[in-house]
This record gives structure tokens, C-alpha cells and sequence, in this order.
């Protein structure tokens, strides 16, 4: 990108050296610039910019940045505390996307998808029927599969097929997964006609009801997540192996819809919230044979 010139329409801006010198930073702004690490600093200067309540994933951003787009590492260290976890964490995006990008040569409209569709969900209404949440599974979920198939260098109609359904077998789940974090902040998401199908209102969510019309509602959600699955599955001998890798996403969803058959679909029970302590081993046993 072609550096940009200072100055307005007319022309460049030139400043003095008497202009430049007579305004001189705040005491606590030459503080901060003194403490930014320098170039050849080691890992030890992000651990010490980032401070003690760093997360891991804000020091690989860190380390990321400092070592691919220092300016901007630089920048973004004189944010405020507050901003600045997100600032790298979207500075770190921009380098790893496009070097994913130039490295695979993604195609841009799935990127695109995915923009616009949680540009969508930023209103934070209901979806109004489970096509709309498919809908937004699709674009979202089996988008970012369509992307980890090219980066394996697939190009398959049937993966594709089978990509789709898992990506909507997975919007699906998370809605069910997220519905008990939602309703403390008193949103429901899951789909209206559905709901209303079974006279069902969100205040019963809210409320935590356990009634059989409302595990109805989640049986029927969780059903189109499963029928997703199957058909998923259906397209098992005719999907390239090497395209497995990217389906193994099915065994975390197959372990979800089990425990919450389990507990008669309420959707609130304690051990839906629970992670499987095998499921590290169940994910190496399906890779190691080869099915997803």
C-alpha cells in the first residue's frame, strides 16, 4: 500500500522545526513511549508489555504482531488498557488472514459470508424459524469448512455436500449449547415457530422451565441437528479422505446430542455444561480410522 502523504487536498503539510519542537508531549506520555520494547527485544519484552493478567492468546498476539507488523504492535501497546487486548487480537487477525489467504489462495466470498452473516446477528433477535438459523449456520459454520477443505487442497462436490450439512449441524448445536449462557442475560435465540408450535414462550426459558413442551421444543431442534449429521454421514464413501481432518467436528457434536438425549432434552441440566474428558480420545480414535 503506497504511503500516504500528510497535509490536506492542497497539498503537503510542512512544519518547522521551531513548530515541531515548541509543543512538548505530557510527562506521562514520554513514560509510556519509554517503556515500548525494542525491535531486537525477545519474547520477555510482550511478557512484559502485555503484564501479569495476560492471557495466552493476547501474548501470542502480541508476539505475532511484534514480529510481523511491529508499527502496528507499537500502536497499539499506547491504546487503552481496556482496548488493547482487542486491538491486537484484530491486528493479529489482519496478518494471519492474509497470509492464509496468499498461502492457500482462499476464495474471498466464504470469507465474505461469514462477515456479512455475524454482521446480521449483531441485532440480536430470534431467529424466526429453523431455516433462518440454518441459514446463518450455513454461512457462518460451513463456510469456515468450505475454507479448511481448500486449505487441505479439496475440491469435491461431495465434500461439499458434506460440509454443509456439518456446518449446519453445528449452528444448530451451538444455539442449543448457548441457549442457559443467553438467558442469564435474558435473550432467547431459538426458533419462534418451533416455539410457538409447542406454545412455548421465551419467558419460559428465561424462567428455566422444565415442563414437556419445553423439552419438546428442544427435542425437535436437536432432531434437525441430528438429521444434519446423517446426512453428512450418507456422503461418507464418496468424500475423499484426505478431507476427513475437517469433519471431525461431527464427534464433538454426535457426544453433544447424546448427553442431551440422555437427560430427556432439558436443556438447562448441569452436565450438558460439562466437558467430556474423553473426547480428546474419541477425536484421535475416529482420525486413526478414518471416518468422521
Amino acid at each position: 500500500m503506497a504511503a500516504s502523504t500528510l497535509g490536506s487536498a492542497s497539498g503537503p503539510l510542512h512544519l518547522g522545526l521551531y513548530g515541531l519542537c515548541r509543543r512538548r508531549p505530557s510527562p506521562g506520555l514520554w513514560a509510556r513511549a519509554r517503556r515500548l520494547p525494542v525491535p531486537a527485544g525477545s519474547r520477555r519484552s510482550v511478557a512484559a508489555a502485555s503484564g501479569p493478567g495476560a492471557s495466552g492468546t493476547d501474548r501470542y498476539c502480541m508476539e505475532l504482531l511484534r514480529k510481523r507488523d511491529y508499527e502496528g504492535y507499537l500502536c497499539s501497546l499506547l491504546l487503552p488498557a481496556e482496548s488493547r487486548s482487542s486491538a491486537f487480537a484484530l491486528r493479529a487477525f489482519n496478518v494471519e488472514l492474509a497470509q492464509a489467504v496468499k498461502r492457500h489462495n482462499l476464495t474471498k466470498r466464504w470469507l465474505m459470508k461469514i462477515i456479512d452473516e455475524r454482521e446480521k446477528n449483531l441485532d440480536d433477535k430470534a431467529y424466526r424459524n429453523i431455516q433462518e438459523l440454518e441459514n446463518y449456520a450455513e454461512n457462518t459454520q460451513s463456510s469456515l469448512l468450505y475454507l479448511t477443505l481448500e486449505i487441505l487442497g479439496i475440491k469435491d462436490l461431495h465434500a461439499d455436500h458434506a460440509a454443509s450439512h456439518i456446518g449446519k449441524a453445528q449452528g444448530i448445536v451451538t444455539c442449543l449449547r448457548a441457549t442457559p449462557y443467553h438467558g442469564t442475560r435474558r435473550r432467547v435465540f431459538l426458533p419462534m415457530d418451533i416455539c410457538m408450535l409447542h406454545g412455548v414462550s421465551q419467558e419460559d426459558f428465561l424462567r428455566k422451565n422444565q415442563d414437556k413442551n419445553v423439552r419438546d421444543v428442544i427435542y425437535d431442534i436437536a432432531s434437525q441437528a441430528h438429521l444434519h449429521l446423517k446426512h453428512a454421514r450418507s456422503f461418507r464413501k464418496s468424500v475423499p479422505v484426505k478431507a476427513f481432518p475437517a469433519f471431525l467436528q461431527t464427534v464433538v457434536l454426535e457426544d453433544y446430542l447424546k448427553k442431551i438425549q440422555q437427560v430427556d432434552f432439558n436443556i438447562f441440566h448441569p452436565s450438558l455444561q460439562q466437558k467430556n474428558p474423553l473426547l480428546p480420545l474419541s477425536l484421535y480414535i475416529q482420525s486413526w480410522r478414518k471416518r468422521y
